[in-house]
């Protein structure tokens, strides 16, 4: 090798934990030169790293994940914690790389430090390269005929599907050219990122298999018995018709490119409705970033004004109920609890909790989306944000604020049996299917030979629904409308 040839390159890994289609690590490999992989954990205000604790125990096992596959394709990884700016001039001056190859993100945080970055290392000569993989689109790239970016996601799902097949996913590199002498990485124990006492996370590996060979199966599984009557059973909490690869496609495991061309040719032997919705899905995925490119505030700012105005409750007891699982409504007490148990909620469940958090409570939507974004090893700051604005009516293509979820009526429509909240909610198990959504109305007879003694066992409503349904109207319809006198 020239010493120009010997020079290595630094592969920065993000929120793009895998080695099949990956952009940025195939273009490194191509180049021929040693590959110096590392994962910067840096200050949480930069974006990069979990954006919750129980994400942090994904990330722990992703990270482990990917060590063993950069190890079979004879690399390693090298962790590094601090700003990015500091490890990567530190890594830069220990091995002489001059070039420096990583995947876009686009949560405004990770887009600042990144262009700073970028101009900082050209300006002092080296080649920094940067490539798209993480969404099916550039959130820059779509724009409506006048211009301007989606505000409304059906026109922006017509054009993405006018735009084109995405690309081929890249095969992952079989072997991967290491330097003469690696830098020292720190021990990842040392991030602690595991939670010990107590052990919170104890059924999360019951549940699931992070890194990039467990994406892979959970997409074929899903495929191979999830995505047959994917859309009319996609809202059935105990049914398995959710893909589960919202965590895989959190950090990064898979890339949506290679979920979507898995779905290709599935029409010949499924319905093709089925398939169209799920990649609707994927693409919800990429309306809620290009929403957080351009209003990149999504996340603490009502994007409709006229929200701002709202007279949120502020009960902190209420909000520890619905955090706990202990609001007297069985449908929302089970997801927030499979949430606790396993890092994850149903995504019809979702809907129906933040509909109570917002609309039977008032507490502000920004409590729900703190709180999901601990306690979600899918958490993701642009689907977070644009989904709980959706709910209360505030976001971009809103549901409208007087959709009001009765949670007793969900409960008996998409859980009819009551398998999702006999699941999680034990105390209810034994309780006849035509009063477990509703407790609270049960014949005491019935009560007592299911074991349960409400106000006990199990809690009463902390609101009536209806009552809560008026004040909420009551609320809404006060606010000032846009064509009202300033």
């Amino acid at each position: 090798m020239t010493n120009s040839e010997s020079t290595p390159i630094i592969l920065w890994f993000r929120k793009d934990l895998r080695l099949e289609d990956n952009a940025a690590l195939a273009c490194a490999a191509e180049c021929g030169r040693p590959i110096i992989p590392v994962y910067i954990l840096e200050p949480r205000e930069a974006g990069n790293g979990p954006l919750g604790a129980a994400q942090a125990w994904w990330l722990h096992h992703a990270l482990q994940a990917l060590h063993r596959a950069l190890e079979q394709a004879g690399s390693r990884l090298i962790l590094r914690r601090g700003p990015a700016d500091a490890v990567l001039g530190a890594l830069i001056a220990e091995t002489a790389a001059d070039r420096v190859f990583w995947n876009r993100r686009y949560d405004p945080a990770g887009i600042a430090v990144d262009s700073a970055l970028k101009e900082e290392m050209t300006r002092s000569g080296l080649t920094v390269r940067s490539f798209a993989g993480q969404l099916l689109h550039e959130p820059s790239r779509l724009k409506t005929g006048a211009g301007g970016p989606y505000r409304v996601y059906t026109p922006f799902w017509r054009a993405l599907e006018a735009s084109g097949e995405p690309a081929e996913p890249i095969p992952a590199p079989t072997r991967l050219a290491a330097p003469d002498s690696w830098p020292a990485s720190e021990r990842l124990e040392t991030w602690r990122l595991l939670p010990t006492k107590p052990d919170w996370a104890e059924a999360f590996s019951t549940v699931w298999t992070p890194g990039e060979a467990g994406a892979r199966q959970r997409l074929e599984d899903f495929i191979d018995t999830g995505l047959s009557g994917y859309k009319a059973r996609r809202d059935y909490p105990a049914l398995p018709h959710t893909s589960m690869l919202s965590p895989h496609l959190a950090l990064g495991e898979i890339s949506p490119a290679t979920v979507w061309h898995a779905t290709r040719g599935l029409t010949e032997r499924l319905a093709a409705e089925d398939v169209i919705h799920f990649r609707k899905e994927l693409a919800w995925r990429d309306f809620s970033y290009h929403l957080l490119y351009h209003f990149p505030e999504l996340d603490t700012k009502n994007w409709n004004e006229r929200f701002d105005a709202f007279p949120w409750q502020d009960a902190p007891d209420l909000l520890e109920r619905w955090q706990r699982g202990q609001t007297g409504y069985p449908i929302v007490d089970a997801g927030m609890r499979q949430l606790w148990r396993t890092g994850f909620m149903h995504n019809r469940v979702r809907m129906i909790v933040a509909s109570f958090l917002i609309k039977n409570l008032m507490i502000d939507w920004r409590e729900g989306e703190r709180w999901f974004r601990d306690t979600l090893v899918d958490a993701d700051p642009a689907s977070n944000a644009a989904s709980w604005q959706w709910v209360a009516g505030s976001g971009a293509d809103a549901a409208p604020f007087f959709r009001i979820f009765n949670p007793i009526s969900q409960g008996e429509k998409f859980d009819v049996n009551g398998d999702y909240v006999r699941a999680f909610v034990p105390e209810l198990a034994k309780l006849d299917a035509a009063f477990i959504h509703r407790p609270f109305e049960a014949p005491p007879a019935l009560l007592a030979a299911a074991g349960v003694k409400l106000g006990e066992t199990y809690p009463l409503p902390i609101v009536d629904h209806k009552a809560a349904r008026n004040r909420a109207m009551a609320a809404y319809q006060a606010l000032p409308r846009p064509d009202d006198a300033a």
